[in-house]
């Protein structure tokens, strides 16, 4: 297919990628020091490299993604990290190896199976798809079609972002449409059962044929409710029509119906803990307070995720409110400098002064294995729910937003284990006073009847978008990476904090792009540049809108 010229850097750059699950290490396609490397590489084992690989160090939960969604909130460099987005935004990291394996099992499975017609190709046109929307939706236009084939030209032009969504939007299609025809395939090679495994040894999230086509179908929605500014001025993309031809057209294009359908990424103790223990964060909790954004919102709707996700301010108890007061939880503002959080954070010397509330200890930093955390869901159903009820607000489809809406909220809840009148227990985050970490500090009651009550959809108006917005971002706390903020640069909701020292920009206020990765600017210099003339007046600037977003 595409992008095989941004292979060809690749293939240069990279020299060895390993897995971040452990399943599997090392580089399985075009080795040089190997004769006929690349001439035979078992399909699940592609796909297991794949798999493993899909989710960058940043998306994991507590990682870069979260803090710059404005989740969490680090008061102290050395153990977390800062806050400033001029760091963080600058020169991106790549996508280019989900590129060179999602063509390299596209063209093993032609090899291995006489035909296009095959579930790994289809994968392979997902993988294909996601990688070059990965990129182009945190840079703007990337080399994608340039070449067609070739693996020796090391300098490709660029694509505008337009033309890489279009052609991605067609690799979706073609790889549900692929999948669907499989299911009736009259030749037992390449004939699919729906609820089979996609494959027992190379996919780490363990889904079926079908689930894997409901995550493409998903991810097509994701991605079509992401191109909303461009929808009336790009009548090429067809980009409401896609949207209405997916959700009216569920036997041809199923969608996830639940959260067992959801892409979760699973960790274990053994070999993979849970990323707070990887990122090296662990117990460093008081270094680190849950967000203001956030924190502002679950409050003032009485979201009893507030009581799984954190625990009180201290300081607000030492004044004497009780653990079930909403207002007891304050988060950390980002817009402050980091010495002023940090003087904040650990007011006093036995912390009963400490102003923000810091994130539930023995939620997340006890259990490697990921079993008291909610599941970390990378593309998944409440996300879906949301994104459906949007479209139906807009006008895209017809429908009950109101019912798309409720349904993403409680298949959020569902995923916290929250249930209306359960009791919820909240322990000390670090120490206060003569309390120990992580003993208990007491108990609260989940009241989830007047938190629906208060957070009812007040229609197809634009309050009734900010609701779906807000509650969508509520719910992408500590999943789906960086979706918080795209959906933050898309639509403005909910207001991210800005102005402030602590965002660290020139002019203090959130990027609106990334950077060009650096491997770009320094081979493929000339390219680059042009990219940057046409996009941005010949500054590669985070500060500037992309076509996705002007």
């Amino acid at each position: 297919m595409k992008i095989r010229s941004i292979i060809a850097t690749a293939l240069v750059l990279l020299t060895g990628l390993v897995s971040f699950t452990g399943c599997q290490k090392g580089d399985l396609v075009n080795n040089p020091n190997v004769a006929n490397a690349g001439s035979l590489t078992p399909l699940p084992l592609l796909l297991n490299h794949l798999t493993a690989t899909l989710i960058k160090s940043s998306e994991f939960p507590f990682a870069d993604a979260n803090k710059y969604d404005q989740y969490d909130i680090a008061n102290y460099a050395y153990y977390r990290g800062t806050n400033n987005y001029s760091t963080g935004f600058t020169n991106t990291i790549d996508s280019y190896d989900i590129f060179k394996y999602a063509l390299a099992l596209q063209k093993q499975s032609i090899t291995q199976l006489n035909s296009k017609t095959n579930v790994y190709y289809a994968i392979g046109q997902f993988f294909e798809a996601y990688a070059g929307i990965w990129l182009t939706q945190r840079v703007g236009d990337i080399p994608f079609s340039s070449v067609n084939g070739s693996t020796t030209n090391l300098t490709p032009k660029y694509d505008t972002q337009h033309d890489v969504y279009k052609e991605c939007l067609l690799l979706l299609d073609s790889a549900n449409n692929t999948i669907n025809s499989l299911y009736s395939s009259p030749n037992p090679t390449y004939k699919l059962t729906p609820s089979a495994l996609l494959s027992s040894t190379g996919d780490i999230f363990g889904l079926t044929n079908q689930q894997w086509q409901k995550v493409i179908n998903t991810y097509r929605l994701r991605v079509l409710i992401s191109l909303s500014k461009r929808a009336a001025d790009n009548a090429d993309l067809s980009v409401i029509p896609q949207f209405a031809t997916i959700i009216n057209n569920p036997a041809q294009y199923p969608i996830m119906t639940g959260n067992a359908d959801n892409l979760v990424y699973k960790f274990n103790t053994a070999s993979n803990p849970y990323s707070l223990f990887t990122l090296g964060f662990n117990p460093y909790n008081n270094f680190a307070n849950v967000g203001s954004t956030y924190l502002n919102i679950t409050t003032a709707t009485k979201d009893p995720r507030t009581f799984v996700v954190a625990s009180p301010a201290p300081a607000q108890i030492t004044a004497g409110k009780s653990l079930s007061d909403f207002t007891a939880y304050v988060g950390a503002d980002p817009d402050l400098a980091q010495s002023d959080l940090l003087a904040r954070a650990s007011a006093g010397p036995d912390n009963t002064n400490n102003a923000y509330s810091f994130s539930n200890f023995n939620r997340y930093y006890v259990d490697k294995s990921g079993a008291t955390q909610e599941p970390f869901v990378f593309i998944g159903y409440p996300e879906m729910c949301f994104g459906i009820a949007e479209a139906i607000n807009r006008g895209w489809i017809s429908g009950a937003s109101a019912t798309w809406y409720t349904n993403g909220i409680n298949a959020s809840l569902a995923l916290y284990g929250i249930t209306d009148s359960k009791a919820l227990t909240i322990n000390y985050p670090v120490k206060v006073g003569t309390n120990a970490q992580g003993n208990v500090w007491g108990t609260v009651t989940a009241d989830v009847a007047t938190f629906l009550t208060t957070v009812k959809y007040k229609g197809d108006n634009a309050d009734g978008l900010a609701q779906i917005l807000t509650q969508k971002y509520v719910a992408l706390n500590n999943n789906s990476g960086w979706e918080a903020y795209y959906n933050y640069r898309r639509t403005g909701v909910p207001a991210f904090a800005q102005g402030g020292v602590g965002i660290g920009t020139p002019n203090n206020l959130i990027p609106r792009r990334f950077l060009y990765p650096q491997n770009e600017i320094t081979y493929n210099a000339a390219n680059n540049q042009a990219a940057v003339s046409s996009q941005f007046g010949g500054i590669d600037d985070i500060s500037k809108d992309t076509w996705l977003t002007k």
